[in-house]
Order: structure tokens, then C-alpha cells, then sequence
């Protein structure tokens, strides 16, 4: 019988990243693969854990211990745990949860495939197993991160920042875009820092704009950018390229003094508004997407209402907001008291997302009428779900354009926006393109 192995990946995108190189491996010895299949008669199970707050820890945690009960049932013989919880809490787990077979830390790949009675294969360094619809795929360029922010522990986990060479990324894109794929979701934990430890300098401009030359890549999109010391020379590269998306992914916290010094930033208020402003004037148009902490220790009313004006002047186009989660191995979690009650941060969170809400609303309103480039990603029910240029899958709004006429899931039609919700689009394509699932270029 084909040996199977069914491989669950949990976390960020970059942990989607890892498993696909490691379900690469798995396929080259002889492996039928699956992945986060709930129907998988796969006998053997891998699960990809992140460990980065408390939430994703006990999701990873809940994870392994019903394919730990699923093995005492006798419905799968063996489980690996790799990834960034297996990373942080590798004696911990194997005390707790000895069903496991086998306990890795996030760079043990190659020692979990050998262990699995299989053969490394450097050959398949840059190549991917893609578990994404064929048409897309992240792009991790870097490792780890070199900042020294208070509440996070990914620097403990993952090491400092280490570039992938712009040689490798650019033969692991074009492999990818020979394969289909036509939108590069560009990934890291601080893009802002790629290419300084290899090349002494910054060279986010450089790599986005080799990747652009690449035959077949529609679309480039930009996650997660840091305030500090930010690459302006990326800015001309979004103007110059027309596959690259005027879209970015930059990730702010907050905006008081007082917090963005808490939280070791390294950056302020007016350093932070004159970047947006100076981004938003070279590239017209540009859609911006954030993320902000509530309930750091020491944020105070003052500092939350300091926040919620922020967010009414920038109007940005995209926003999530977290609850602070407490950390351990964080300069936090040893040197403040978490005072703030969880049903305070969610508050604070809700009410952010509140204002964002009515903020979306408008600029989503403001595009009826217009016509945009949207890629179809599937069809659901009575609609195919497609997106723009300035929405990236899972985390933006969508496009719904009504199913009573054939479109190819992965082709690119112009639409015209007919309505508008919060954070959806309503829109529908020329006759002309009816029936063709004619690609736009």
C-alpha cells in the first residue's frame, strides 16, 4: 500500500510555507499526500503548530491532543508535532502529550523526514507542494526578526533575521509561476529588514523588482512591513512595476508616545504619521493595511482614545485590531503587570473595530461605479468570490459576482462594482467577457 501522511498546518502563512516545503519532500519519496484534510485515511498525522499568543498555543495544544485520542482509538498509527510551539515547548510537550511519536523544532524538517524513513532531497530546496488555490502562493523571504518589541516572543522562537539570497527567492518564484501561479504574496516577519545581514543593506526594492520581471506574475503584494527605518526606495518600485500592487501591509501597534515607547517600537507618533503621509503622496492610490494591539500594560484611557482618533484621521483602508495577550519570554511578560481584564481589551478592540467598520463602509462605497481588475478565487453558491488588487486572501474584503454566467477560477476579468457592504464588494462583468473567462492584462 501508497504510504500516507496527512500534514495540518496551523498559524500564520508562514507556517503554510514550511509544510509545503515539507510536503514537497514528502511527495519526492513516495508519499500520497494530504493537507488539512478532515477526511484523510492517512495513517500517519504532522501537525505544523505556532506558538506565538495564547489563543494559537492552546489551538495547537487542543489540536494534538484529539489526534493523540484519535491514536489511542487506534485511527492513525503515528504523530509528529513540529513548528513554532514544538520549537518553544519541545520538553514540556514531550512530558505532557507521549502519544506523540516524534517532537521537532521549527528548523528540524530534514531531521522529521529522515526520521519518517525517508530521503532529504537538497534538489527540492526551492520547490513547493502549494496547498493555496493553483493561482496563488506566499513567498517567504525572510526568517526571524531583529526587533526587540515588548509583547513578542517570535525572536525567542525563530532567532534573528535571516534573508533568503534574491537568487533563491527569484528561482522559487519563477517555479512557482511555471506551476500557474500568478499572484506573489510576499511574506515575512520584518520585510522592512530583508537583504541587510546578507548584503549590509537593504534590498526590498531589489528583490520586489526582479520578482516583478518574472513571466506570468500578475500581482505583487507586500506583508508585513515595519515603521522603523522603512525602505522609501520600495515606494518608486510600486510606481515603476505595474504587477506590483499598490497595496502594503505595515503593521503600527499603536500610536501614542507613551505606548510605542512601552512596547519598544523604536519610532513615535510624528515619525509614524509623516510615513503614511509620505507613502499615500508617491503612491497614489495605495491601499494601507494595519494592525493594532489594545490592553498592552500601562495603556490607559488616555492612550486608547489617543488611538481611536488615530484611526479616525488615517482612515485606513484595512485594520485588525488584537486583544494584548501576556506573554512569557517576552521583555513584557518579565517586566509589566498585565492589570488590564481581558473584557476591557476586548472592548477597547470591538470599539476600534467599530470605527473601522464605518471607515471601510465609505471607501467601499466610494468604488461603486468604478471598474476594477479582480481575480476569481472560487465559486461559492450563488456567487464567485473574487478579489482586487488591494484585498489579500483570508485577512480583506471580497468581490461577489453573481454565478449565472461562466468565469475561470483563477483568471482575471475587469469588473464593475455594483454595490458595496462594509467590507464586501458587489460587481459584474462586461457581456464580452461572459462565457470566455477572458484574462485581463
Amino acid at each position: 500500500m501508497k504510504k500516507k501522511i496527512n500534514v495540518v498546518t496551523l498559524g500564520c502563512s508562514k507556517n503554510l510555507v514550511d509544510s509545503e516545503f515539507f510536503l514537497s519532500q514528502m511527495v519526492a519519496n513516495g508519499y500520497e499526500v494530504s493537507h488539512d484534510s478532515a477526511d484523510s485515511d492517512a495513517r500517519i498525522v504532522a501537525i505544523n503548530t505556532c506558538g506565538f499568543i495564547l489563543d494559537a498555543k492552546e489551538e495547537s495544544v487542543n489540536t494534538i491532543l484529539e489526534y493523540a485520542e484519535a491514536k489511542k482509538r487506534g485511527l492513525i498509527d503515528k504523530i509528529f508535532v513540529f513548528g513554532c510551539l514544538s520549537q518553544r515547548y519541545r520538553n514540556d510537550l514531550i512530558a505532557e502529550i507521549p502519544e506523540v511519536d516524534g517532537f521537532y523544532g521549527k528548523f528540524q524538517v530534514r531531521k522529521m523526514v529522515e526520521d519518517l524513513k525517508s530521503d532529504y532531497k537538497m534538489s527540492l530546496s526551492h520547490q513547493r507542494y502549494l496547498t493555496t488555490p493553483s493561482h496563488y502562493a506566499y513567498l517567504k523571504i525572510s526568517e526571524g526578526c531583529n526587533r526587540t518589541c515588548s509583547y513578542c516572543a517570535i525572536p525567542h522562537m525563530t532567532g534573528e533575521h535571516i534573508s533568503v539570497p534574491i537568487e533563491d527567492l527569484v528561482i522559487e518564484a519563477r517555479g512557482l509561476a511555471e506551476k500557474g501561479v500568478k499572484e506573489l504574496l510576499v511574506i515575512a516577519q520584518d520585510i522592512s529588514f530583508y537583504g541587510i545581514d546578507l548584503y549590509k543593506e537593504n534590498k526590498l526594492a531589489r528583490l520586489v523588482s526582479e520578482l516583478s520581471d518574472i513571466k506570468g506574475i500578475e500581482w505583487i503584494k507586500l506583508h508585513y512591513a515595519y515603521p522603523a527605518n522603512f525602505p522609501y526606495n520600495l515606494l518608486s518600485v510600486m510606481n515603476l512595476k505595474p504587477n506590483v500592487a499598490h497595496y502594503l501591509d505595515i503593521a503600527l501597534q499603536h500610536c501614542s508616545d507613551n505606548m510605542l515607547k512601552l512596547m519598544k517600537r523604536n519610532t513615535t507618533k510624528a515619525e509614524t504619521i509623516n510615513l503614511i503621509n509620505r507613502i499615500r503622496k508617491e503612491v497614489p492610490g495605495i491601499h494601507l493595511r494595519t494592525t493594532l494591539l489594545v490592553g498592552h500594560p500601562g495603556e490607559t484611557e488616555a492612550d486608547f482614545e489617543e488611538l481611536k482618533e488615530f484611526v479616525r484621521l488615517i482612515r485606513f483602508e484595512r485594520l485588525g485590531v488584537f486583544p494584548y495577550s501576556h506573554e512569557e519570554d517576552t521583555y513584557a511578560g518579565e517586566n509589566y503587570k498585565d492589570t488590564i481584564p481581558l473584557e476591557v481589551k476586548q472592548v477597547r478592540a470591538d470599539e476600534l473595530m467599530e470605527i473601522q467598520q464605518q471607515i471601510s463602509s465609505k471607501i467601499n462605497g466610494e468604488k461603486v461605479g468604478k471598474r476594477m481588475k479582480v481575480v476569481i478565487d472560487r465559486l461559492e453558491g450563488d456567487y464567485y468570490i473574487g478579489r482586487t488588487e488591494f484585498d489579500s486572501p483570508e485577512v480583506d474584503g471580497e468581490v461577489l459576482i453573481s454565478a449565472d454566467q461562466h468565469l475561470k477560477i483563477g483568471n482575471f476579468y475587469q469588473v464593475r462594482i455594483t454595490g458595496s457592504e462594509d467590507f464586501d464588494l458587489y460587481g459584474e462583468i462586461s457581456e464580452s467577457q461572459k462565457d470566455k473567462g477572458k484574462r485581463i492584462r
